[in-house]
């Protein structure tokens, strides 16, 4: 209804209400006619009349939105009338020098209860008829708590939403058998397969935003059970900022199921090192590297050096960090392949970085085992060139994003990946750069990681394909890996090998089922392949050896580690004679070296 005509019907309504409260209240009082005295009653009538509008402009009791209404509304209503009845008291006194209590209490009583009914009732009658309740899905909402409540009045109130709440789950037995907006608390998160089934729910939402990672993966796989729609309120972060409303869920993600807590970001220690600084980031434009870039833009950096061998991927960071931060700080790409010496000395010649985060690598396992000299070009020769530019012009502190494939490696990749450490462990000797290392698990929807490839299975039709019902590996979330290297950073004294505090290791046939529910549909509906370890992989991850543990974490959820170095030989000897190395025996050299062992061929060449 528009402003205008809104105004004039409640204006009316509420005029007929004022008049008939007092006249209703005089006639109550004084039943027969020889006592009724109109002129005291009609000057009585419009004086509250008039104070009526007066006041219910003043309490703006005609804006307000009564749909919404509540015990505010309500006050605002006993103010406008209260002072309205006080005011024809005084009236009624200067007039007629006596007040008429019992007429003008009674009249407050029914002005009240008139005026507060007719808004209440307005909201009631288009909560429960005008909505869409009967085309609407049927909605079990978990948590009956703070969140939970509001999403419920607020999906009551919105004529809009698809959704119509029908039942609460809640595991405080307090609560059990309780109504919150006239909508039960049916029972606990261990009877939702049966509460689906029993009440015919056709979409549930999780509204709990304290609730733990492992107690939303119980939920969650409690939930899957029904193959109803499982969807989770938004962060309250995004809620007090405005990013969203209340009623805007969203999908649950497989990062939600990881069964721990996130780690989090120290702000002063990392705005000391980067505020104001020049920060160069090599795979710039990768899913790590172009993270790091955004995590850093929050920190306002003095200038942000992006450096990447790929034209596309750099102009797509470039273009989402110039249109996001503008010009708070400068932006410089650069296009370099790190395993071009001269190259990254011009660069690092002419920004005079202050921190490095090196993300630049090969990181795919099967692929490197098939291309073992550009996995050491790259991961070991690239970093080479890197670190040594970066001692060369005086840079504070490089931070190297390593793998736990690098902790007692059985492939190619994960071998270079440790070489990669030694080398900068060997620098960080000589050096006033502080050299360290980061490493962490698998990234969750990072290039060439297991989500975006079963993501693809799934929307075929499936089959998933998993290489072994056993194997294990560490997930973290993109964000999650690239604060860890910033952190690092902050923490960084020279030769340190951090690694994240990742929670227990998740099934990869866990990780699939998940996903294959989340994306709608049942394991039996899409199916799923084992095909076997492919070559180089490991049935399960480490993130430190033995000889490398320290027990106590140096920040919350952050170890340390100090990796152990014994071979500068052997480097010396593999990056000044690989090209010469075939594919096989440069296998075994860097997984020997990566590991420690004696090779052959050092051997001879003595």
């Amino acid at each position: 209804m528009a402003y205008r005509k809104r105004l004039t019907v409640l204006a009316l309504l509420d005029s007929l209400i004022v008049l008939s409260a007092i006249y209703v209240s005089y006639l109550i009082l004084h039943p027969y006619l020889e006592i009724f005295k109109l002129y005291p009653l009609l000057v009585s009538s419009i004086t509250l009349l008039i104070c009526h509008h007066i006041f219910a402009s003043i309490y703006k009791l005609y804006n307000k939105a009564w749909e919404y209404a509540s015990v505010g509304e309500l006050l605002s209503i006993s103010k406008a009338v209260t002072f309205s009845v006080v005011v024809t008291a005084a009236v009624q006194l200067l007039i007629f020098h006596n007040i008429y209590v019992r007429a003008l209490v009674l009249t407050w009583m029914l002005h009240v209860l008139l005026i507060g009914g007719s808004r209440f009732s307005w909201r009631m009658f288009r909560g429960r008829y005008i909505s869409t309740q009967g085309v609407k899905k049927r909605t079990l909402i978990i948590g009956a708590g703070s969140a939970g409540t509001m999403v419920v009045r607020q999906l009551l109130k919105n004529p809009d939403s698809e959704l119509w709440p029908v039942a609460y789950i809640d595991d405080d037995p307090k609560k059990f058998k309780l109504h919150y907006y006239d909508i039960p608390v049916v029972g606990n998160s261990k009877s939702i397969v049966d509460i689906v089934e029993k009440l015919q729910i056709e979409n549930i939402v999780i509204a709990i935003p304290s609730l733990s990672k492992k107690k939303l993966r119980l939920i969650f796989n409690e939930c899957s059970k029904t193959n109803v729609k499982t969807q989770i309120m938004p962060m309250l972060e995004d809620l007090m900022l405005g990013k969203v409303s209340v009623n805007q869920f969203r999908d649950v993600q497989v990062e939600d199921l990881l069964g721990r807590e996130p780690v989090e970001l120290d702000i002063d220690s990392i705005s000391g090192y980067v505020t104001n600084k020049t920060i160069l980031v090599t795979g710039a434009g990768g899913s790590i590297g172009s993270e790091i870039c955004r995590q850093i833009s929050r920190f306002s950096p003095g200038k942000l050096v992006l450096v990447g061998h790929g034209e596309n991927s750099i102009y797509h960071i470039e273009m989402e960090l110039r249109n996001k931060f503008k010009d708070l700080f400068q932006i410089i790409p650069v296009i370099g392949d790190v395993q071009d010496r001269t190259r990254m000395f011009e660069v690092f010649e002419e920004y005079k970085p202050d921190v490095v985060y090196h993300a630049a690598a090969h990181k795919h396992v099967p692929l490197m085992e098939y291309n073992p000299k550009e996995a050491v070009k790259n991961n070991v020769i690239g970093t080479k060139n890197v670190a040594e530019a970066a001692d060369t012009f005086g840079v504070n502190t490089f931070v190297l994003v390593s793998s736990d494939k690098a902790v007692n490696p059985t492939n190619v990749m994960g071998s270079t990946k440790r070489i990669a450490e030694m080398v900068i462990q060997k620098l960080d000797k000589e050096s006033k750069t502080n050299f360290v290392a980061v490493r962490f698990g698998n990234v969750l929807g990072s290039r060439g990681s297991v989500i975006p490839l079963f993501k693809k299975q799934i929307q075929a039709g499936g089959p998933v394909t998993v290489t072994h019902p056993d194997m294990t590996r560490y997930f973290m979330t993109i964000p999650e890996a690239s604060r860890l290297v910033i952190q690092a950073g902050s923490l960084a004294r020279g030769g340190e090998v951090f690694v994240l505090d990742m929670g227990e290791p998740v099934k990869i046939v866990d990780l699939a089922k998940n996903l294959i529910r989340l994306s709608g549909y049942t394991i039996e509906e899409i199916g799923m392949n084992f095909s076997g370890i492919r070559p180089g992989e490991k049935m399960f991850e480490e993130l430190l050896n033995e000889k490398e543990v320290h027990p106590e974490p140096v920040f919350p959820k952050i170890f340390i580690g100090k990796a152990v170095l014994e071979q500068e030989a052997e480097i010396t000897y593999l990056l000044d004679r690989f090209e010469n190395l075939s594919g096989k025996d440069l296998k075994e050299y860097v997984i020997n070296l990566a590991n420690r062992r004696k090779n052959k061929m050092l051997s001879h060449a003595k």
